[in-house]
């Protein structure tokens, strides 16, 4: 007898799969099946982002705080230093940081003003045709600011210039808005010390959606008021002579926080050592300018510890001496070594004090 062989017709006659093939058959064949769900691309939109409630952020700056005791208390010493320096020393020293300062934040923010060119705006208005007339004016927006008035938290939008229809025109009440966010962060913040204050508004700034082109310029300019809101000497704590290794971000508070005392610590040493130098310089220039006569030799000398850098034509504008003299009395001092020229250039030429 035969044996038996599975029939692909039952006895009604319809057709049968057996189920040997069945088993046999390659997933691969199964073309009409949909894929696994882990391949399938997510075509449903992201839920919103949770941002992190204000107590939480207040709490990591205030263990921030706590973790570096030590370092806050050097640096807040070194800004106490250069504050009593300058309420002792002639107001053209707080001018001079804040066009050093400002100067060194453009290259920060991208501008990259510098000294010379920041020095013909501030005090005559005059820009080169290259010259980019929007980042000067932000720079010159800085000097203005660092060298005093209100501080930030006492009007944000007069202190940003915000008032101002040409800069917000209708976006004034937006502008408020986050203003207030970020105030009263700031606000609940007031047990933290000033310095600390300085570093978490700066690091905040474009969290709360302030600034617009210069916005880097102006959470710089406005941390550095808080840092110094206790003194009474300095308009600002230096945050960007030499280097600006303090405004970068990247990292958890804390990280942050240890990276902005030292570079703040480096930038007041950097000032105090500025200012040795310049009061030596007016010391030795003074004694060697006796013989001279005239009222343009001292209103040189003001000038020049007065500014980073000086043309004739702003010597001339700002002490209202004539232009002879002011270029007698300035051969005389390159002569003698007390002034260096620095444009290399035979029009247009500026100086700045040989120290």
């Amino acid at each position: 007898m035969k044996p038996q062989v599975p029939s692909q017709y039952d006895e009604s006659g319809d057709f049968v799969i057996a189920a040997e093939e069945t088993e046999q058959t390659s997933e691969g064949d199964l073309w009409f099946l949909p894929g696994p769900m882990e391949e399938e691309p997510d075509y449903l939109p992201h839920g919103p982002r949770v941002e992190p409630r204000e107590t939480s952020v207040l709490d990591d700056w205030r263990r921030a705080e706590a973790g570096n005791a030590a370092p806050l208390a050097r640096v807040a010493g070194r800004i106490g230093a250069l504050d009593d320096r300058l309420m002792r020393g002639p107001e053209g020293w707080r001018h001079r940081l804040a066009l050093t300062e400002a100067a060194d934040l453009s290259w920060f923010a991208g501008d990259r003003i510098g000294p010379d060119r920041l020095a013909l705006w501030v005090s005559m208005r005059l820009s080169g045709v290259q010259d980019d007339t929007g980042a000067l004016a932000r720079v010159g927006w800085a000097v203005r600011r660092l060298t005093g008035g209100p501080g930030p938290e006492v009007d944000l939008s007069a202190f940003l210039d915000r008032r101002d229809p040409e800069n917000m025109a209708d976006e004034a009440e937006p502008f408020a808005d986050r203003a207030g966010g970020w105030l009263n962060l700031m606000a609940q913040a007031a047990d933290l010390h000033p310095i600390t204050r300085a570093c978490m508004g700066f690091h905040l700034w474009s969290l709360a959606g302030l600034g617009q082109q210069g916005d880097r310029m102006e959470a710089a300019v406005t941390a550095a008021r808080i840092a110094a809101s206790e003194g009474k000497g300095a308009a600002f704590a230096p945050l960007a002579m030499g280097g600006a290794k303090g405004l970068r971000a990247g990292g958890p508070p804390a990280e942050r926080f240890v990276r902005w005392l030292e570079g703040t610590e480096t930038a007041c040493l950097a000032a105090m050592r500025h200012l040795d130098d310049i009061e030596a310089w007016a010391s030795r220039a003074e004694t060697e300018m006796t013989p001279l006569s005239g009222k343009t030799p001292r209103a040189l000398r003001v000038v020049l510890t007065d500014w980073p850098i000086v043309s004739a034509a702003m010597a001339e504008a700002i002490t209202s001496s004539s232009r002879a003299a002011v270029q007698r009395n300035l051969a005389w001092m390159e002569e003698h070594c007390l002034i260096r020229e620095v444009t290399g250039s035979g029009r247009f030429r500026m100086w700045r004090a040989a120290f």
